[in-house]
């Protein structure tokens, strides 16, 4: 029986679609897909549903089924007892089944969504629009179930590639534990043929106290070897397994769709990748090992207690149902407990991620105590839910200590009985004591685990909560290859998008030339910017298509069709590092000559020359340090780098002054030469060389056609450039106004000055 990899990372995605290999069509795109990982038998068995927009199809252990899209066709599910359940049904009739673990409950979910979004289309019926949680940014996507115990054995795909090293691990451990058993042995002869018989009147033999001494100290180095071995090896395996974890949720975290980042905070996703896995990897290293280590001790100990004597055994065992009991109760709570405090944990790390990057404007409002009174409430509440935790865990290990010392006490007690009645010696009640010791040492030790466990499992929760999202921008099974560059036309055929229930683009139809500029104008909510990232595919259509060189932009590999296309954004994003290694961003590769060549063209070169270190010069955290013109001119840099066929300009030149502008301008002037550009701008004015303007209304466009031709028709643009005009005048009257007032207020500050030094009687 072999686990299937949960799907959500790079690699289990690829495993999803290795079923698919040579069974998709080229004009098929995949709309959603869903592992299925149980047989009919209900063993792990790999498998997979992929829906598309003409099938359904399925690979697996039964080999490969298909099924047209039809307007009756639908998928049934239930789940009981953790077993998920998918039926495809077509009308009353039943084509096929499936089951599945409730982990992957998501993408079935999502699976069966689009499904019944297909067979409405198909119908002629209204499109039943995506759940809002699934589709509207802002909004949290994941699934709030309790954390579980047994997520833990998910982090099973992690530990794979070090089997052997575990392996080890164990039976070091197994080796380890037997040496700590031996000496409490040892005291029986020790008690019964020395200490004892000596007491009685006889001589102590040396040797045979030489011997048992011998025996004592080289249990204790052997398994102070066996110890030291397996702890450093687990401690190494522990350590990769959480550096995989980290790197894998990371790679999986960035190639999630823009709406997934858009219902998180910062701060929480930090939390999840840096302090969960930390709290993982220490639980891995220390706590699962000391766990395995109580289990084998218990069992080795029950097992030698029963070999020397079974009555006493029984009776030394008599406290572990009710510690048992109590582990079930308390489970449970502490469980949602410590989950509570991760989110609550997360909410004080999102203070300081949103007060620290906004620092200056924090001080510029003056708005320090605030903030501080912010986080001092977000501490508050975390120490009040760990207050509330924690008094359910003060009373339980107590009881745990008492059940045990209750439990020696009746060792204490039936053993002197067995004494009084010759059934028993001495030396084998000692070293009853001894062992039993040590078994309530582990019981109590185990007990405690029970925090660090579920600790570990709300954790453990949080990172599948990510590594099982799945995209909603999914790759395609057999990709076209982009031949060499471009040619950038673009067709958006019938498009529509929603969302959650909200439309805000519906059928949508523009044909742009390669090496062509459009300009998107609009008041704000249009539908401009959604367009944009839609071709950008940053979100894929609800309906129809946007064609790329004649090729659906879905057929493409994500990445490969997005290093052909260049961003500039309203506000530029700058990283940490040099003005050489922000602009050469999207082409790490690129030389030196390269680089300076395209600063010049982005009229970046000289204003870079007179920084300390020219083009060496460390830019801030998100280009602090810099003006907005300048960092807008370093981002026209970055992306005239790359050299991209089609190019988007969303509000590049909005946020600086006229002067910077017309700089920027001369920039974009060179950026947008020879490529297709689809530009967003807020001055109109800035759009006189775009080639024709697309006017956009409630996510429909309303006219098409160059500045002066849409000018002459009066129509919609018309109505946006004189309201903007009108808004220019004002503001300028407004200057001129206030000019004119400073100028007659200096005027009678001058006469007033003038009649002072000058008084009429001295006339």
């Amino acid at each position: 029986m072999q686990l299937h990899d949960s799907v959500g990372a790079p690699e289990g995605e690829s495993a999803l679609h290795a079923g698919f290999e040579g069974r998709l069509l080229e004009s098929e795109n995949v709309l959603a897909l869903a592992p299925v990982d149980l047989d009919a038998s209900l063993h792990f068995a790999s498998g997979t549903l992929l829906l598309s927009d003409q099938r359904l199809l399925a690979a697996g252990a039964a080999g490969a089924q298909e099924w047209a899209l039809t307007a009756s066709l639908a998928l049934l599910l239930h789940d009981q007892a953790g077993v998920g359940t998918a039926e495809l049904m077509d009308g009353e009739r039943r084509l096929a089944g499936w089951h599945y673990t409730l982990a992957h409950q998501g993408p079935m979910l999502r699976l069966q969504r689009r499904l019944a979004q297909q067979a409405d289309a198909l119908a002629g019926r209204p499109v039943a629009p995506p759940d809002e949680a699934e589709a509207e940014p802002g909004v949290d996507t994941e699934l709030q179930s309790p954390p579980s115990t047994w997520v833990l054995l998910r982090l099973g795909r992690f530990a794979r590639p070090y089997r052997k090293q575990l392996i080890w691990g164990f039976l070091l451990t197994v080796l380890s534990t037997a040496a700590t058993l031996v000496p409490p042995y040892l005291t029986i002869p020790l008690m019964d043929d020395i200490l004892i018989p000596f007491q009685n009147g006889q001589a102590i033999d040396p040797m045979l106290v030489v011997l048992y001494l011998g025996g004592l100290l080289a249990a204790a180095l052997v398994g102070w070897g066996l110890g030291w071995a397996r702890t450093y090896l687990l401690a190494l395996v522990s350590e990769r397994m959480g550096a995989d974890l980290r790197t894998t949720t990371y790679e999986h975290l960035l190639t999630l769709p823009l709406d997934y980042f858009g219902g998180k905070r910062t701060g929480d996703l930090m939390a999840r990748i840096g302090s969960e896995t930390d709290r993982i990897n220490v639980f891995l290293s220390l706590h699962a090992l000391d766990f395995a280590t109580d289990v084998l001790m218990i069992v080795m100990t029950a097992a030698i207690l029963v070999s020397i004597n079974p009555l006493l055994a029984v009776v030394t065992l008599v406290p572990l149902p009710f510690i048992a009991w109590m582990i079930h109760v308390v489970r449970d709570r502490l469980r949602t407990g410590f989950e509570k405090i991760d989110r609550v944990w997360g909410e004080v790390t999102n203070v300081l991620a949103d007060t620290i990057p906004g620092i200056r404007v924090v001080k510029a409002f003056a708005q320090e105590k605030r903030e501080a009174e912010r986080f001092r409430q977000a501490n508050v509440y975390n120490l009040q839910v760990n207050d509330r935790l924690n008094r359910t865990w003060s009373l339980f290990t107590p009881s745990v200590s008492l059940l045990t010392e209750i439990g020696l006490l009746v060792v204490w007690a039936f053993g002197i009985w067995q004494v009084a009645r010759g059934s028993i010696t001495v030396g084998v009640l000692t070293a009853f004591i001894a062992y039993i010791g040590r078994f309530y040492t582990r019981l109590d030790s185990m007990s405690r685990i029970v925090s660090v466990t579920q600790k570990a499992a709300a954790g453990a929760k949080r990172i599948f909560d990510i590594l099982d999202h799945v995209s909603n921008v999914p790759e395609p099974a057999n990709p076209v290859r982009i031949e060499g560059t471009l040619a950038g036309g673009i067709e958006l055929r019938e498009l529509g998008f929603r969302y959650g229930s909200r439309v805000v683009i519906r059928d949508l139809q523009l044909n742009i030339q390669p090496g062509e500029m459009i300009g998107l104008v609009g008041h704000s909510g249009s539908g401009k910017s959604t367009l944009v990232n839609l071709i950008c595919r940053f979100h894929d259509v609800s309906e129809g298509a946007i064609l790329v060189d004649g090729t659906d932009i879905r057929r493409y590999a994500v990445a490969d069709y997005r290093r052909h296309v260049g961003l500039v954004l309203q506000e530029p994003f700058l990283f940490f590092g040099t003005i050489a290694q922000n602009i050469a961003y999207g082409k790490p590769e690129a030389t030196r000559e390269e680089i300076v060549a395209a600063a010049r063209a982005a009229h970046a070169h000289d204003f870079i020359l007179r920084l300390p270190h020219g083009y060496d010069s460390l830019v801030g955290e998100r280009g602090q340090g810099l003006s907005g013109g300048e960092r807008q001119r370093i981002s026209i840099a970055r992306a005239l780098l790359i050299d991209p066929r089609i190019l988007i300009l969303d509000e590049a030149t909005s946020a600086v002054d006229t002067e910077t502008e017309k700089e920027i301008q001369k920039a974009l002037d060179n950026l947008v030469r020879g490529r297709t550009t689809i530009a967003i701008a807020h001055r109109l004015s800035t759009l006189r060389k775009a080639d024709r303007l697309v006017v956009m209304d409630r996510g429909e466009i309303v006219e098409v056609g160059p500045h002066d031709e849409l000018m002459a028709r009066e129509g919609a643009y018309w109505r946006l450039y004189q309201a903007q005009q009108r808004q220019a005048d004002s503001d300028e009257a407004e200057v001129s106004e206030g000019a004119a007032r400073e100028r007659a207020a200096v005027a009678t500050a001058a006469t007033q000055a003038s009649h002072a030094a000058h008084p009429a009687g001295e006339a």
